[in-house]
């Protein structure tokens, strides 16, 4: 299953992308027209273990969203 994952600073994309790329597979581009970012960087995210996921939500992001067949699916949002 792949995440995802957008920021509120491009700082903080770039602080997960550290974590993401030992816990997986992770890589850094624009975010979809469709959804809205606040720095305009996403990571795309596919988790090697299931729990990693559950130490993203605890990082920096600013919304979690599930790839599927026809479009985005939002997993978990903060404020």
């Amino acid at each position: 299953m792949t995440y995802l994952i957008t920021f509120h600073t491009h700082f903080d994309a770039l602080s997960l992308m550290k974590y993401a790329k030992t816990a997986g597979t992770a890589t850094m581009k624009p975010v979809p027209r469709q959804l809205s970012s606040s720095c305009g960087t996403c990571v795309l995210f596919t988790p090697a273990q299931p729990d990693a996921l559950q130490e993203l939500e605890q990082k920096n992001i600013e919304k979690i969203y599930r790839l599927t067949e026809t479009g985005y699916e939002l997993v978990c949002e903060k404020e």
